[in-house]
């Protein structure tokens, strides 16, 4: 059988979040006891929480929602490329090395570790003119293991612009640590959450036949 990695960080109280996002809270609404046969919660979070797909809504007043997105870009071979502490930005030269026969999903890998229990003010993100030289090779998703495409104090958001401007589909939040460069199958389904900004994911990735 194909190895499956888990490429998810956990979702919990621990979780960071952008600044003034919401954080992970859960309320259990009924526990185990005589007259109760169960226990269920109700939880309270960022869509934005751990591993996620942003949707077009994220970044467009018009855009989608995630549960009205086709599930395609985000089921299928996809390659992963290190670019270890590439500073503030992914240049084109950052992925030049394994740009080769491209698949249309691009994960990068930045950090030697991904901080899944801390916010990092300092993330590395997309150059914009990265993203659409991208999307002209026919890419039709990227991911990165940190936060956000673009940087985290950027008002701008110029590589969400080029994402919505092209049409590409995006996960964040990846955890790459200890995934080999090379060919994948990604499998990481949105939930169909039809009025969301985006949706978590459990992100996996599977060797290739």
């Amino acid at each position: 059988m194909p190895r499956i990695y888990d490429i998810s960080p956990p979702v919990g109280p621990a979780s960071p979040v952008f600044p003034g996002d919401t954080a992970y809270q859960q309320l259990w609404t009924a526990t185990l006891a005589p007259g109760c046969p169960v226990n269920v919660s109700a939880l309270t979070l960022s869509p934005h929480l751990g591993a996620h797909a942003d949707a077009p809504l994220h970044y467009d007043p018009t855009g989608a929602a995630v549960g009205a997105l086709d599930l395609l870009p985000y089921l299928g071979p996809c390659r992963v490329i290190h670019a270890i502490a590439p500073g503030p930005l992914i240049e084109w030269h950052h992925l030049a090395h394994a740009l080769k026969n491209l698949p249309p999903r691009l994960l990068v890998r930045t950090y030697q570790r991904m901080p899944v229990d801390q916010w990092d003010p300092n993330l590395s993100a997309f150059a914009p003119e990265t993203l659409e030289r991208l999307a002209d090779l026919g890419v039709l998703l990227v991911g990165i293991d940190s936060a956000s495409i673009d940087p985290a104090d950027s008002k701008t958001l110029p590589s969400h612009q080029v994402i919505r401007q092209r049409g590409l589909r995006v996960l964040e939040n990846l955890v790459l640590d200890d995934i080999p460069e090379g060919d994948y199958e990604l499998i990481a389904l949105p939930l169909k959450l039809m009025l969301a900004d985006a949706s978590p994911v459990r992100a996996i990735l599977r060797d290739l036949p």
